[in-house]
């Protein structure tokens, strides 16, 4: 019987008073993450109030822990997480669109009732949308934002086409798994880098046949083996100089995509567009997102998953190389 189940008994239909969370009381490495009680949170009007199945972590729930993001306003203890998925269990007054026993996948950043790394999240209503019906509950869960990140790139930054070749340079980890896919579904050609045999096998189980390790002298000349006719193209999710490399390739009127937050920023270049983005949670956001998920027959790509009490484990695995896929924190 989980944490939850024993409590169901509360003030507000069934919902309990406390509730498990993984949290931090000061900044630091990921031992400060631990695994609280405290009070679930209180609803507002325009609010719905989830019980998490789900939540993914990522290297900024690292970075947010560690303090980077600070600005000397942060309550603690402060619940890490930024997206997830579950069960709408209260809506708020004003809310319509939702209603109690939905299933849901949600992504907010900065959520001063605290995030997703809990058995209860309090949501603005319009940064949820209706978990697809060919994801599971956990695939949701991991997918949420990274899911938003790469439709975003690949369909409003890039516009891509079935006249383009794009590089998604990065492509094995949570959000690249997932834009090669909605790459694919444009007619696109696409072509990935991976750096090890287990993240090229993944690409390639995922439909990517022209898949390239971009380390080494080499890098040039495999990319124009790959694509002779050069780039139009490019979605970058690192930096580095072997990325400025495949920049290189970029033809006349290309166009290169990055989130922000990647490092080094790709250079400006003439006669070549280079656009960083943010992702971005919305009623419209969501529901394009359930329609490419359908479109693309998405496959999401799980590293590992871990249980609630295991945050400071998640969070010590996303701080290492080579992560296929997402980390993802199975809450029930």
């Amino acid at each position: 019987m989980s944490a939850r189940s024993k409590t169901a008994k509360g003030t507000r239909q069934g919902i309990p008073a406390t509730m498990r969370a993984a949290a931090i009381d000061t900044f630091g490495p990921p031992s400060v993450l631990t695994t609280q009680m405290l009070p679930v949170p209180k609803l507002g009007a325009k609010e719905v109030l989830i019980a998490i199945h789900a939540a993914g972590v990522g290297i900024w729930d690292a970075e947010i822990r560690q303090g980077s993001y600070s600005e000397g306003k942060e309550k603690f203890p402060l619940v890490l997480g930024l997206d997830g998925a579950g069960i709408i269990v209260e809506v708020g007054k004003d809310v319509r669109r939702f209603k109690t026993n939905d299933q849901v996948w949600a992504y907010q950043f900065s959520n001063q009732k605290g995030g997703f790394y809990a058995e209860y999240v309090a949501v603005k209503a319009d940064n949820v949308g209706r978990a697809p019906k060919e994801l599971t509950l956990l695939e949701a869960g991991a997918s949420a934002v990274t899911a938003l990140t790469a439709l975003q790139g690949i369909d409003d930054t890039l516009r891509l086409g079935k006249a383009d070749t794009i590089l998604v340079f990065g492509a094995t980890g949570a959000v690249g798994t997932m834009a090669v896919q909605f790459a694919k579904r444009t007619g696109a050609r696409v072509v990935a880098t991976a750096s090890t045999i287990s993240g090229e096998q993944t690409l390639r189980e995922l439909g990517i046949e022209d898949v390239f390790d971009a380390r080494g002298d080499e890098v040039s000349a495999r990319l124009r083996t790959l694509a002779p006719d050069g780039l139009t193209a490019v979605l970058a999710l690192a930096g580095g100089d072997a990325l400025e490399l495949c920049i290189d390739q970029v033809v006349k009127g290309g166009r290169v995509a990055y989130p922000s937050g990647v490092e080094p920023e790709p250079r400006k270049r003439a006669k070549i567009r280079v656009r960083s983005y943010d992702a971005e949670s919305g009623r419209a956001q969501f529901d394009r997102l359930n329609r490419a998920v359908t479109e693309a027959h998405l496959k999401v790509v799980i590293e590992r998953k871990y249980k609630l009490e295991e945050a400071a484990l998640a969070h010590t695995r996303v701080e290492q190389p080579h992560i296929i896929g997402r980390v993802v924190l199975q809450i029930v």
